[in-house]
């Protein structure tokens, strides 16, 4: 028997990460909005690596913090160790990490929920979407019969949809960390005509910390000077004593027990349907296709200050339990290892994400949008990026405004979910700094120039905010120009400066701003020769340095940015029968059908469309143009 519970402008279904973004954003812009968990105690939570950031997704959790959202935040009141990763390249793979107080980071998230105006939270599975007869989003029904009437719903079910777990021979129908699983949503998405997949991810075991021997096992302490992921916060402010992390190694004894025991893993049985993530196998996987490596780097990793449990990334695995025991045990300093709790594969139905717009709106459903692990992506940062997207973009749907796309050339956020929509994936997809092609122009260190903006229009960045957004950029353009003006001369000071620094001495005056072009000088250094140095904030004075000593490669990037914004404003319309299109391939028309892309750009990037193909929309784009002018 159903019942009507409430009248709501947005349903999110899901209390991940996404979903936690998702939530936040709706309700901050002014909408009533329910978040609907399997469990409240799985808000946020990390049922595997209890980190966010790193290599490029670092980048990601700047961008949606720099847009409104929450993640960037969250990590800097409860990280227990913070590390900048690839120091030694340059800042456009900067990437920041931060280990997580897992059991924290899920209260404050939860806590940072339940005091959120317009926001509710409750603890129903959601088994059915309601439509109107015009395929339009009308109500939630959760398992107990309650109707949510809404005028939009997220989907942000991540790994919990008809999931199985599987260590070994034992296979549970459950959800992860032992949750209970959502068995009934799939059936209705699939009577809606949405296309499903099935993928697998996995997690490694946490063993006891007092049972492993740390004198065998090298340090990784954190940085000495910490970066926070939020624009909000400085250094100072978050600053707190860090935990380290532990290195050890595999070596032969750990892949003989592991080759020997192939035969019991389920991966390699032909139990697990889903399709797993190639860019973060499990160790039984790396020990297979790379077996010419003697050794894979194993880190132990803290799951918290109030826990003996600790993370070994590294070795996720899905052997049974008995191997898994027996391989750690062959780790350096794990001799005597306990286990206190056995890692697992997991599996779960997600979507063809090719059946979303770039708003992360189903393009035959209206008014239904979803977000992470179930648009087929993987990690905590690529689900918050696509839930504060597809927030604000219901958000902006109710209210009657323009949606908000980003762009390839403006976020990773715009990679990711342009990679998702156009090209789709049949794997779990992982954000990496070689799928930006402008990488050089979205470095983590300038997101919030990037996005502040953005952030600000749609009603996520306040007043206050945005002030000191704007004075940042005064400030950083402003010292820029001082640099260009202030000549230093051939005085003895600066010829001894530039000798102590292995750098070419002056014949004649020349500007700051040339010098800290120099490779073996930086903005930093020059201060030393400054005839007045500026007192500037730490975040102002890295941009300054970078903005000028990256000038000439920035302002090519700028002029394929420019190229590549010249096809993505040549738009197509979504009614377009391509098949009709004289001269395009059937491969092509059937492709282009499918994807149904929103401009040439769009186009050029699905596979299968080729550069011929793109000429002759071109000339059909070219043709419907004329045919307007002359209907006028």
């Amino acid at each position: 028997m159903t019942y009507i519970a409430d009248n709501i402008d947005v349903a999110v279904i899901g209390g991940g990460h996404a979903g936690c973004e998702a939530a936040l954003a709706t309700a901050r812009m002014g909408l009533k909005t329910v978040l609907f968990a399997i469990s409240l105690d799985s808000i946020a939570m990390m049922p595997c690596n209890p980190s966010i950031g790193g290599t490029s997704k670092g980048h990601l959790v700047r961008e949606i913090d720099a847009l409104g959202g929450e993640m960037g935040k969250n990590i800097d009141k409860t990280f227990i160790q913070s590390r900048m990763l690839n120091t030694g390249k340059g800042p456009a793979v900067h990437s920041l990490r931060a280990q997580a107080d897992k059991r924290r980071y899920s209260q404050e998230m939860k806590k940072t929920l339940e005091t959120t105006e317009n926001l509710s939270i409750k603890q129903m599975e959601i088994v059915k979407i309601h439509v109107d007869e015009n395929k339009k989003v009308k109500a939630v029904e959760t398992a107990n019969g309650a109707i949510y009437n809404c005028k939009a719903a997220i989907i942000a079910t991540g790994t919990y949809l008809r999931a199985r777990c599987f260590i070994g021979d034992v296979v549970e129908y459950t959800g992860p960390n032992g949750l209970k699983p959502a068995n009934k949503l799939t059936d209705s998405l699939k009577e809606l005509g949405i296309k499903m997949l099935r993928f697998k991810t996995g997690t490694p075991s946490r063993v006891d910390k007092r049972s492993i021997d740390f004198s065998k096992l090298e340090e990784q302490p954190g940085d000495e000077k910490i970066v926070p992921f939020s624009f909000e916060n400085d250094s100072k402010s978050i600053y707190r004593e860090q935990i380290s992390c532990w290195l050890t190694y595999t070596n032969d004894k750990t892949h003989k027990i592991i080759k020997d025991n192939l035969h019991r893993s389920p991966l390699y049985g032909g139990k697990i349907e889903g399709i797993g993530p190639r860019y973060c196998p499990s160790i039984e996987d790396k020990v297979v296709r790379f077996e010419d490596k003697e050794r894979h780097q194993v880190f132990l990793e803290p799951e918290g200050e109030n826990t003996m449990e600790m993370y070994v990334q590294g070795m996720s695995s899905s052997l049974p339990e008995d191997v898994q025991i027996s391989m750690l045990r062959t780790l350096p300093g794990f001799e005597k290892c306990e286990v206190m709790r056995t890692g697992y594969a997991i599996e779960y139905d997600c979507i063809d994400s090719t059946q979303l717009r770039h708003t992360l709106e189903f393009k035959e459903i209206d008014g239904l949008f979803s977000a992470g692990q179930f648009n087929g992506s993987s990690g905590y940062e690529e689900a918050a990026a696509q839930g504060i997207v597809a927030g604000i973009n219901a958000g902006l749907k109710i209210l009657n405004k323009d949606p908000m796309i980003i762009d390839r050339s403006e976020g990773y956020i715009g990679v990711l979910i342009d990679d998702l929509v156009t090209k789709g994936t049949n794997e779990p997809y992982r954000m990496m700094t070689s799928r930006a092609e402008y990488r050089l122009l979205l470095r983590q260190d300038n997101a919030d120039i990037r996005l502040t903006q953005k952030g600000y229009e749609v009603g996520l960045i306040s007043k206050e905010r945005y002030e000191k957004f704007l004075e940042k950029k005064r400030l950083i353009e402003e010292e820029i120009e001082r640099m260009k003006k202030t000549i230093v001369g051939v005085k003895p000071n600066v010829q001894e400066f530039l000798k102590a620094n292995n750098s070419t001495p002056l014949r004649s005056g020349i500007s700051l701003l040339e010098l800290i072009k120099r490779p073996e000088l930086d903005y930093y250094k020059i201060r030393e020769i400054d005839p007045n140095p500026r007192d500037l904030p730490d975040a102002v004075k890295e941009q300054v340095n970078i903005q000028i000593k990256y000038d000439g490669y920035i302002k090519r990037q700028m002029q394929q940015v420019e190229q590549f914004k010249k096809l993505e404003r040549k738009l197509l319309k979504e009614d377009i029968d391509y098949l009709s299109i004289k001269g395009l391939r059937i491969e092509a028309a059937q492709k282009l059908n499918k994807i149904k892309p929103r401009s040439i750009g769009q186009a050029s990037r699905i596979s299968g469309v080729s550069p011929a193909d793109i000429s002759v929309l071109l000339v059909y784009l070219e043709q419907l143009n004329r045919k307007k002018e002359l209907d006028y």
